[in-house]
């Protein structure tokens, strides 16, 4: 009697085990995903980044070309 209730047991206790270990493997899917969103993310963010530091520098030399100009307008008078 107790032989054949420690199998069943077993054998409900190892199906649980199935269910946990499919659980699992979707949880760490998602995990993954997020991942390579982030990655993903990280880079958009670096490269919106970059180009507002080049069109900042752009602009900062387009200035001092005017200001430049300006001051060599301004010794002439």
């Amino acid at each position: 009697m107790i032989i054949p209730l420690l199998k069943e047991m077993r054998a409900e206790i190892g199906g649980r085990f199935d269910g946990v270990d499919g659980r699992l493997e979707r949880i760490e899917q998602r995990i993954q995903k997020l991942k390579e969103v982030r990655v993903s993310f990280r880079q958009a963010l670096a490269g919106d980044s970059l180009k507002s530091k080049l069109l900042a520098g752009e602009f900062e030399e387009r200035i001092e070309a005017i200001e430049q100009r300006l001051r060599e307008l301004e010794e002439q008078k």
